[in-house]
Parts: C-alpha cells; sequence; structure tokens
C-alpha cells in the first residue's frame, strides 16, 4: 500500500519536476512551491543564490559551525573547498581522497559525503580512497576509521550519517570505479549500506540494493532513509530502526521513475533531515522538500542535477551541490534545520 501511494504521489510530480526543453537550457536556480506547508520553512518570494562555480562535481557540504563555513567536496578533482560569507572559496584538502590513482580504473579519487563528529572533527566518505576517515581540522590529521567489512576492502564510500551514539552510517556503491561493478578492483560481492560502531565493528545493514547512495537516519533515529540512484528503479527506502539498532521493514518510500521517465534530471542521490523530519532529498529534477510521508512541499531546480544539501547558519540557511556550482536559500529566521 505505501510503495503505491508513493508511485502515485511521483507520478503526480513528474510534470512538476521535470524541466521543460525551455527549463533545461535555463541555468538560474528556482524554486516551486508544491505546497502552503513549504511556508513555514521559506518565505514566499525566496529565490536561491549562487554562490559558488567552477566545480567539477559538488558534493558532500557541510556546515560548520564553528567556523562559520561551509565545506564541500569535488569528488573527481580529488579537493575540498571552503566558502566563507564575505571571503569566496578556498581549497582545503589537495588531495581530499587518494594521491597517485590511475585514472583508467578510479573514475573519482577524492572526497566523496561529508559529515563532522560530536568533537567537530571532519568525516569522510573516501570515494578514492575506499575507506570512512576522520580529519581533525585543526591538525590536519587523517585517521582511517573504516576501510574494510568481512576482510574484503570497500569499494568506493559515498555518504555518510553520524549517529547521536557516534555510529558512522554509510553507503558503499562502485561508482568511484571507472568500470563499476565490473571493475578489477571490486572485492565486496555487493553494493552495501553498513554501520560503523563506536567500537570499529562494521554491521553490513542491507545488500541487497543496486546503487546505495545518500542516507540519512530521522531525529528520533527510529527511520533509516536510503536513496538508490538505479536508472532502472531510481527510489527512496525507509527502514525502521528498533531500540536495539536492528533494521528492518524496508519499504519505498519515493518511487522516482516517473520523475525520471518524464526528463528530471538527476537521479536520486544526497538528502537530510530537518529536526522536524522534512526531507530534502535529491531527486530526478532537483531538490525536493517534502514531509516524512513523502507529502511534497517544494523543489529547488536549475535544470541540472542537484546533489547533496547541508543545513546551516544555525539553521537560517539550506546549501546544495548542484552540478558545477553550490546554490545557498535562505530559511525563515527562527525556523531550525
Amino acid at each position: 500500500m505505501i510503495a503505491s501511494r508513493r508511485s502515485v504521489l511521483a507520478a503526480g510530480l513528474a510534470l512538476v519536476a521535470a524541466p521543460t526543453l525551455a527549463d533545461a537550457a535555463e541555468t538560474t536556480p528556482r524554486l516551486r512551491r508544491l505546497s502552503p506547508g513549504l511556508d513555514r520553512m521559506i518565505a514566499p518570494g525566496t529565490e536561491p543564490e549562487v554562490i559558488a562555480t567552477g566545480i567539477r562535481w559538488a558534493e558532500g557540504p557541510v556546515w560548520v559551525p564553528g567556523g562559520d563555513y561551509l565545506l564541500f567536496a569535488d569528488p573527481p578533482a580529488n579537493i575540498v573547498r571552503r566558502w566563507e560569507r564575505g571571503r569566496g572559496v578556498s581549497v582545503v584538502l589537495n588531495p581530499s581522497g587518494a594521491a597517485g590513482t590511475d585514472p583508467a580504473l578510479v573514475r573519482e579519487p577524492g572526497a566523496n559525503g561529508l559529515a563532522l563528529d560530536a568533537k567537530g572533527a571532519l568525516l569522510i566518505a573516501n570515494s578514492g580512497g575506499r575507506t570512512i576517515d576522520r580529519v581533525d581540522l585543526k591538525t590536519g590529521r587523517r585517521t582511517v576509521l573504516a576501510d574494510r567489512y568481512a576482510g574484503k576492502r570497500l569499494s568506493s564510500p559515498n555518504d555518510l550519517h553520524v549517529a547521536k551514539d557516534g555510529a558512522i552510517w554509510f553507503t558503499d556503491p562502485p561508482y568511484g570505479f571507472k568500470d563499476g561493478d565490473t571493475s578489477p578492483l571490486k572485492e565486496q560481492a555487493v553494493n552495501g549500506v553498513y554501520r560503523r560502531r563506536p567500537d570499529g565493528s562494521v554491521d553490513l545493514i542491507d545488500g541487497t540494493l543496486t546503487r546505495p547512495n545518500g542516507i540519512a537516519l530521522s531525529p528520533d533515529e527510529r527511520r533509516l532513509y536510503v536513496s538508490v540512484s538505479d536508472e532502472a528503479a531510481p527510489a527512496i527506502m525507509v527502514y525502521d530502526v528498533d531500540a536495539r539498532g536492528q533494521v528492518g521493514n524496508r519499504r519505498t518510500l519515493l518511487d522516482a521513475r516517473a520523475m525520471l521517465a518524464a526528463g528530471g534530471a538527476g537521479l536520486p542521490d544526497g538528502m537530510k533531515v530537518a529536526r522536524d523530519g522534512t526531507l530534502v532529498c535529491s531527486v530526478p529534477g532537483g531538490m525536493m522538500l517534502m514531509t516524512p510521508e513523502a507529502e511534497p512541499l517544494g523543489l529547488i531546480e536549475q535544470g541540472a542535477p542537484i546533489a547533496n544539501c547541508a543545513f546551516g547558519e544555525a539553521g537560517r540557511a539550506l546549501f546544495m551541490a548542484a552540478n558545477d556550482r553550490i546554490l545557498r536559500i535562505a530559511l525563515r529566521p527562527g525556523w531550525q534545520g
């Protein structure tokens, strides 16, 4: 019942999410208001702004509250950059992932998803290095937190989410490899969703998804969300998480096939969940804001994929990694993301 209802929602959104031919040539980002419920987050008339350009492929934005700046990755360029109001953009990590990789084998040598741990250190889904890393932002010291499951190397960690207990939930698709699933570098038999526990052990949560990508937990950590960037079956999945951390009851929250078929740019990719449970998810067509029941609130679009997002500025802004640039849209004062 849930899956079919989500399919109907997606089909209804297809005409909204998909750009027209005129839209596809238009590079000015815009916000489409799909429900009056969006107004509590974003004031009517507010539009996205471009704050950084010249990026090969923008990914993994994370706001650093202690320094009041944004970090974001560029996986193919192997760089992590910093944006700070009034100072613009600068390079923070180069290389951000693995140095000296073979371009005939590795498509994305750099960092992808970024997050912060409880102590303010930067956590990196290191696509090229095939690891989950921790970087001290004060000293630059890097520590590998996870590089294997069941004795075999990870493929190319893509995105991650830090739980309240310090566990790191992450996805490991083959996107970093030039040849994907057929790469000679691939050791894992599955493209997995994993959890690194605080004791350092790694659990396989789901090994049946074809292309796991974005990942997030609900504010109460009773739901796990995972996006699937499979052109044949693009979707956002949701799982129940019990009090012991056991995961089950997987179902489809949003079936994005209709959006993709209608011409929406991109695939389900990165996501974030606000404190009130509102989801901000990459979908074919842009970045969708929706309720935990997948009711659409708004769509930020630019005629090209928008890969990931992050709340910042004490909940007053939403930042988006949007193809070759970074977008920012103001949120209502007092609204907390």
